[in-house]
């Protein structure tokens, strides 16, 4: 059997994609049927960017999994620099089964998937994030009960995060909505994918300038910082451009009176959402970031069984 990866939703179809999901709820449900599923298996976990909950979900995952973890840091690994990533896929693909690599090129991860002879999964990178959109639209599941008609409003910087809520959109059939300032849309070319794809679906994605409109109907609005890792010197500018797009108790009224809060986390309090709506009884941002945990072990299993 060929080798498959994590890198992209794109690489999986509809059927595959839900089928992670379900198998997620399923080891969320029962954990202990899965306990020795990856019994002596090794996850090499290379990280260029730090992080709470990937590390930790991972590194827990595996060892749930009945296998265990080796965190990388670069100070270990520096890809690139101190060792080609070739050399780097080639070397770990004889000492563990897998690879979880969390980058800020998305050529890094690209690069060691088409090197490494074992499966390699995206953390994150600079492209998109697709462990992260397994855990959010399992917990719009959780919440929604089904995907069908289901409508999620993404509200913010149209980033590696929104990349893969689109990716994922179209493959579940969700009808994502997505604003932005001007200028800071998602990448043209993961819309234009989704909106070809999502035919076979009924996916549909807007792509707007107005919260306002993009809120309204939505089951469920989602937002991420205004300035992720690496954009640091932008902060001031940003700060200002994307104020009016904070989700706050006004913009939050205009979804449906049942609609829930998702945040990718961690939160800027006060920036990209205000108290009020992180801490209300309808934000499920801890459901999703627990979730990590479940959909990771899901991708896993998938991979490394």
């Amino acid at each position: 059997m060929a080798k498959r990866d994590f890198i992209t939703i794109r690489s999986y179809t509809p059927a595959e994609t839900r089928k992670l999901i379900d198998d997620a709820i399923d080891i969320k449900a029962h954990p202990g049927k899965y306990a020795e599923a990856l019994k002596g298996k090794a996850l090499g976990m290379i990280f260029e960017k730090p992080s709470l909950r990937t590390r930790v979900t991972f590194d827990v995952g595996i060892h749930q999994l009945g296998g265990f973890g080796i965190y990388l840091s670069p100070a270990e690994i520096s890809l690139g620099k101190r060792e080609s990533v070739a050399d780097v896929a080639h070397n770990l693909e004889r000492m563990v089964q897998g690879i979880m690599a969390r980058t800020f090129s998305h050529k890094v991860v690209v690069d060691l998937a088409a090197s490494a002879r074992i499966p390699v999964i995206n953390g994150l990178t600079d492209y998109n994030h697709p462990c992260q959109a397994m855990a959010d639209y399992m917990t719009l599941l959780e919440v929604r009960g089904e995907f069908s008609g289901a409508k999620l409003a993404y509200v913010g910087d149209g980033n590696n995060v929104a990349v893969s809520l689109i990716h994922t959109a179209a493959r579940l059939g969700v009808h994502l909505a997505v604003a932005t300032p001007a200028g800071y849309e998602p990448n043209p070319e993961a819309v234009e994918w989704a909106r070809a794809q999502g035919v076979q679906t009924g996916c549909r994605i807007d792509i707007t300038n107005d919260p306002v409109e993009a809120v309204k109907d939505a089951d469920a609005i989602y937002t991420d910082v205004w300035t992720s890792m690496g954009q640091e010197s932008e902060a001031a500018k940003r700060l200002a451009i994307f104020r009016p797009y904070q989700v706050n108790e006004a913009l939050f009224a205009k979804a449906r009176p049942n609609a829930v809060f998702l945040h990718c986390l961690p939160a800027h309090r006060g920036e990209e959402v205000t108290d009020e709506v992180v801490d209300s009884p309808r934000s499920v941002v801890f459901q999703q970031a627990e979730n990590r945990l479940h959909s990771q072990k899901a991708i896993m299993l998938h991979l490394m069984r």
